[in-house]
């Protein structure tokens, strides 16, 4: 399992390779890079997150142990950037090794779905208009419910 919560961007590629070497059972890797996204209107200049250290990867390992619980995953890797970024700059990367398509799939949103509302990160964006934190969004709330059920 790879958890690493980091201010430089990440390369996607070799992170699958770290993830699957050595490994001929994987046959699937389900991948979701989340980006830095404009604000429609009111153009971004910057987004800085912020996290307690030690606590948030504990957060995310967490989230990891609920998704191997749920499936049949192989291995995984969460990637989450702190800091400073600019918009359309990688943000997080979730990647789920698993024997099958379905399981990859599912817990990679599934984790997904609970980073966007549990992990301990705290977002604050500047536009022209100012800075302001940004609260979680009922729909990322309504994504997690839906693994409740």
């Amino acid at each position: 399992m790879i958890i690493r919560v980091q201010h430089e961007d990440f390369d996607s590629v070799a992170l699958q390779r770290e993830l699957a070497a050595g490994r001929s059972d994987i046959g699937a890797i389900a991948t979701f890079i989340g980006l830095v996204r404009d604000i429609e209107g009111d153009p971004l200049q910057q987004m800085t997150l912020e996290h307690y250290p030690g606590m948030t990867e504990k957060a995310l390992e967490g989230i990891a142990m609920r998704a191997s619980e749920r499936w049949q995953i192989i291995d995984l890797a969460i990637i989450h950037r702190v800091g400073a970024l600019k918009p359309a700059d990688q943000i997080v990367l979730v990647m789920v090794a698993s024997a099958h398509r379905g399981d990859a799939f599912s817990a990679c949103e599934f984790i997904m779905d609970y980073l966007k509302t549990e992990a301990p990160f705290w977002k604050k964006e500047a536009s022209g208009q100012g800075e302001k934190w940004v609260e979680a969004r009922k729909s990322d709330r309504l994504a997690q419910e839906k693994w409740d059920n």
